[in-house]
């Protein structure tokens, strides 16, 4: 900025020339007499003012008085147009519009400038037009050369930045915004630096290797050096939440007990899908928050718009699914188990029974088993008591079995015990095993006994297992019929005794 000095002519210059410059300069210009803020500058000093921001914070309206001491001269035409005046005198009387809100504190700043010997000062504020509009303005002030003595002489220039500043705020407030989605985002988000990953690949590329997952295969090593190439750059709060941490620092620290278990394999599928350029990727991981709490996370991987040269900023999302996991679970449960009983049901037996007509091994011993009385408890103790009875079934019968053998509840009473590569003698060791636990369960229950009849028969690669099955259930039928008999009591009442046993 020039400053004009009116009183300082140089040989051959005319002085209109200066008073037609400032007049047609591009920017704003005002000429102001602020003698009046010197004297009272000057009487506040007497009165032993050392520090004028405190004595402007005792008693903000002395700014206001500093402000009325300023005298406006005159202003060019761009100051005309900048402001939306009609003419100096319509500017001036309206300066409480210019000069309002927001401005005075950056106001004292100017003031303090001069008050602390400077000749010169400048701030960024903000002005308005008289019909209101905002200005952001770049003030620069000085006093002209000459008139150090008595500030009559002042010359501002005002700047109009208001478009900067707009542009300036929308991105910052776009800033705001994107850091406000990122830290408040319901998700986990994770900004990561995936470069050193990048070279490595490109390292191997280099070196003419093509089938990545060979590679891979032959050198897995090269999967945990690329996992030690990731830098963590910055994680949500809702991240923080859901691996259980105080802050990123405890959890940057625990990344090991977080990512353990199977995480190198489904690193090594997105590494593959890395060499092959697939800059976004969807799976479901594994991984552990600070707490040992397992999670099902849905990941999603994206290389940031721009950075598809180097991978140097990297989005991770993780989606909690572990809800949605132990349902889809439970509803698998559902489809092969029974709720009561919580063994096999019908359903997975039919199909285990195919599988094992068609693969084996063999023999295969099936047992046959049905729960006696449970049709007298049910009528003559309630429902209730014949689930109990049921339960108590499931229990003995989940104990006694290990994989690869199964127990089923086929029916109501009904139940089905499979054991593969087991011959007639193992499968009569296992009707023993059940015997022996029904005996203890019933030491527990000694007002409502449990009994098992039960048929066996065992079945050769030769022979279809449906056949078994039947084998094994005549010889349940015996059994249970030598039960009744034997206990000489009636059927639909809830008798205890000991199981019955038949073999085929």
């Amino acid at each position: 900025m020039t400053i004009l000095n009116p009183g300082a002519v140089s040989p051959g210059r005319n002085p209109s020339d200066d008073a037609e410059m400032f007049e047609l300069a591009p920017v704003s210009l005002w000429l102001e007499d602020y003698s009046a803020l010197k004297a009272l500058f000057a009487q506040w000093r007497e009165l032993g003012v050392t520090d004028l921001r405190a004595h402007f914070a005792a008693d903000p309206s002395r700014v206001k008085q500093c402000s009325a001491c300023i005298r406006v001269i005159k202003v060019n035409r761009k100051t005309l147009t900048l402001f939306d005046a009609n003419d100096t005198d319509h500017l001036v009387a309206n300066l409480d519009k210019v000069f309002r809100d927001d401005m005075l504190n950056t106001h004292v700043d100017e003031l303090v400038q001069l008050w602390d010997g400077g000749s010169a000062f400048e701030s960024h504020t903000v002005n308005y037009t008289l019909t209101g509009r905002r200005l952001d303005i770049q003030l620069h002030g000085r006093i002209l050369p000459g008139h150090e003595e008595t500030w009559d002489r002042v010359l501002i220039a005002i700047e109009d930045v208001t478009e900067r500043e707009t542009a300036r705020r929308k991105l910052t407030e776009s800033e705001t915004y994107a850091s406000g989605l990122f830290a408040h985002s319901p998700v986990s988000l994770w900004v990561e630096d995936f470069s050193g990953v990048k070279k490595l690949l490109d390292e191997v590329r280099e070196r003419g290797i093509t089938d990545f997952r060979v590679f891979t295969d032959v050198h897995p090593e090269f999967v945990a050096r690329c996992m030690s190439e990731i830098r963590v750059l910055e994680v949500n709060r809702r991240t923080l939440e859901l691996f259980g941490a105080a802050d990123k620092g405890a959890l940057l620290r625990a990344l090991r007990d977080v990512f353990r278990d199977d995480v190198e394999t489904h690193f090594r599928e997105q590494l593959i899908d890395l060499w092959d350029n697939k800059l976004f990727q969807l799976r479901e991981v594994v991984n552990y928050a600070l707490d040992g709490t397992k999670l099902n996370l849905l990941l999603q991987f994206s290389v940031l718009p721009g950075r598809e040269r180097d991978w140097s900023l990297v989005q991770v999302a993780l989606t909690d699914i572990t809800a949605r996991k132990k349902a889809e679970a439970y509803l698998e449960y559902l489809g092969t188990h029974d709720v009561l009983t919580k063994l096999f049901n019908r359903s997975f037996f039919v199909d285990e029974l195919n599988r094992l007509d068609r693969k084996g091994p063999h023999p295969v011993t099936i047992i046959m088993a049905d729960l006696n009385g449970l049709k007298a408890a049910n009528d003559e103790l309630g429902h209730a008591a014949g689930d109990a009875l049921l339960r108590r079934a499931g229990e003995v019968l989940t104990s006694a079995i290990e994989k690869p053998a199964y127990a089923c509840r086929i029916g109501g009473d009904e139940f089905a015990i499979l054991l593969p590569e087991t011959d007639e003698v193992a499968g009569q060791a296992m009707i023993q095993t059940i015997q022996d636990l029904v005996a203890i369960n019933n030491t527990f229950y000694p007002d409502h006994s449990l009994s098992l009849s039960m048929g066996a028969a065992t079945g050769r690669s030769v022979e279809r297992l449906e056949s078994v099955v039947k084998r094994a259930d005549l010889a349940m039928l015996d059994a249970k019929r030598q039960h009744y008999f034997e206990s000489d009591h009636d059927r639909r009442r809830p008798v205890g005794g000991v199981p019955s046993i038949a073999a085929s």
